[in-house]
């Protein structure tokens, strides 16, 4: 059995596999990470335009972070790493002052980590990523193909707390679902390739790139929620405290062993802003507030909602807007530009005919030139609660915006699964329901042995999850511009072209909608044909070469 280079543990605790380095390597690393063989380390040292660049290319890349750091970073790097700061110490302990005994939280918002979370599942990604304040890069599906293996294993996380039978079972089905996958990745890049021909005037490699985008992205959802991925996160040291008090609340085995492996790392970079998180007046007793809640809401909530069947509903459901938004929206624009009081321009902008209401409004919003020329915070003043219920896949996409709410119910097989046109056309449509089935079915096996905490786990990202954002008008401009663009993934573009459509036209508050200019809803064969030629233009004239060009796009 294998064992983990962490622990010396067996594998069978969860930790996924970490790479090794000849001596020379980890020479060359060790100025710049905080450890060399887990799966969870801190960057150090070096500038923050590297550690961004690095994680951009990140997301696209199916390499660990040390070894892109080896391969594409370490000619650009300075040969020795930069010194500490000169007064390091005295910072801490000036910072301790502060904190222990003024009690100042927004110190802690001021000194921020580069961390790499490796081999995390699809399940673990979601709860890194639900901080507001922090920032995250995470690998893409749609540019990492999950066809290869590690040690001979497919990539996916089996959670430490099954038992063996269970744990057999478990990888027979997780390893089916990704010998499917791998399998139907040609024949569907051959479907497009038919069904798309490449237009004359289009690169080869820029039409091979959208085609894998395509396939990738339609043979998705058969890949597992246990799923690993790479996530690159910037936060400040109270963001990081914040995270670490609801992973250490947590049941899950992975979540609580990450958070352990993220706490050791982040105390050698900001030790100072780690002190509350495992004190026993301080972090424990909060993480167990928050483990009480949970557990008491989820115990009332099965009474009270007991006999209850979930009833059929839209993918996207407008159940949340004020009638009067546009007329608050309108108001609050002409706040700053003049003297009366909030209440007074509301009772103005209710007595204004529409076409003075519309000209106010245009002047506000401006000559758009593209979709980041947003207009100002009056039109964070309505807004917009959408119920949603789309695959996992899209989900993943649009959870990772931070500046709304958003919640989401555990991840099932009963809210059924997606199936598209190109899945059946293309001959898949009998594999593709074995893999949902087989899914299902161990899911419920995991949940009759007491296993709920891991059944999410093998929820394949075909299955629909419910989950719900509240927005305002200025969030929900840019959500949905962004995620209709045309090389955006079908799924989530076709649920944000809904919201746009309520928007105008269940809340009425078409002037809103309409200042949403970029919001696209035309029909794309290639979704990211148009970006892969833009981005090889852009490094044509740059002076990339065709070898740096392939190596930004992530090939």
């Amino acid at each position: 059995m294998r064992t983990d280079r962490l622990t010396g543990i067996p594998s069978i605790s969860g930790l996924p596999p970490v790479e090794e380095f000849t001596p020379a390597e980890e020479a060359a690393l060790r100025p710049y990470v905080t450890n060399l063989d887990g799966p969870v380390f801190a960057l150090v040292n070096l500038p923050e335009v590297v550690k961004g660049a690095l994680f951009a290319r990140y997301s696209r890349s199916s390499k660990s972070l040390r070894r892109l750091i080896l391969d594409e970073f370490m000619d650009d790097l300075p040969s020795t790493a930069c010194p500490q700061q000169a007064g390091h110490r005295h910072a801490e302990a000036l910072y301790d002052k502060v904190f222990a005994h003024y009690g100042d939280d927004s110190v802690a918002q001021l000194g921020g980590v580069h961390m790499a979370c490796e081999g995390v599942s699809n399940i673990l990604t979601k709860v890194l990523e639900r901080g507001r304040l922090m920032s995250y890069l995470e690998q893409s599906t749609r540019y990492v193909p999950y066809s290869d293996k590690v040690d001979g294993h497919w990539k996916y996380h089996t959670p430490a707390e099954l038992n063996e039978d269970i744990r057999r079972r478990y990888r027979e089905v997780l390893d089916n679902a990704f010998a499917t996958y791998e399998r139907w990745l040609n024949p569907m890049q051959a479907y497009y390739q038919k069904r798309h021909p490449r237009p004359k005037e289009t690169s080869l490699s820029s039409y091979r790139r959208a085609i894998r985008a395509k396939a990738l992205d339609a043979l998705r959802g058969l890949l597992p929620a246990a799923t690993r991925s790479n996530l690159g996160i910037f936060g400040t040291g109270q963001a990081y405290e914040m995270l670490l008090l609801r992973m250490r609340a947590s049941t899950a085995s992975e979540t609580r062993s990450f958070a352990d492996m993220m706490l050791r790392e982040l105390r050698k970079v900001i030790p100072s802003f780690m002190t509350r998180v495992d004190q026993s007046d301080r972090g424990l007793v909060w993480s167990d507030y928050l483990t009480k809640c949970k557990k008491d809401t989820e115990t009332l909530a099965c009474e009270l909602l007991h006999g209850e069947a979930a009833e059929a509903s839209p993918e996207v459901t407008l159940t949340d807007f004020d009638p009067d938004g546009e007329l608050r929206v309108l108001a609050a624009a002409l706040y700053s530009s003049s003297s009366l009081s909030d209440a007074q321009l509301l009772s103005c902008a209710k007595q204004m005919s529409a076409a003075k209401r519309a000209c106010a409004l245009a002047a506000y919003v401006g000559n758009r030139k593209n979709r980041r020329h947003r207009p100002g915070r009056a039109f964070e003043r309505t807004r917009y609660r959408f119920d949603v219920l789309s695959d996992y896949g899209a989900f993943r996409d649009l959870q990772r915006h931070r500046m709304l709410t958003i919640e989401w119910q555990p991840l099932s097989p009963s809210h059924g699964f997606i199936v598209t046109d190109a899945i059946n056309e293309a001959g898949a449509i009998d594999d593709w329901r074995r893999v949902m089935h087989e899914s299902a079915d161990l899911y419920n096996a995991l949940l009759s042995q007491g296993y709920r905490e891991a059944a999410p786990y093998v929820v394949s990202m075909a299955y629909r999850i419910r989950f719900y954002m509240d927005m305002n008008a200025r969030e929900a401009m840019h959500v949905i511009e962004l995620r209709t663009s045309p090389q955006g993934h079908p799924s989530y573009r076709r649920v944000c072209q809904q919201m746009h459509r309520l928007i105008a036209e269940q809340a009425g508050h078409r002037a809103i909608a309409a200042a949403m200019v970029f919001a696209n809803h035309e029909p794309v064969d290639l979704e990211r044909l148009e970006a892969e030629k833009a981005a090889e233009a852009r490094a044509t004239l740059s002076g990339l070469s065709r070898d740096d060009c392939r190596r930004t796009q992530g090939l």
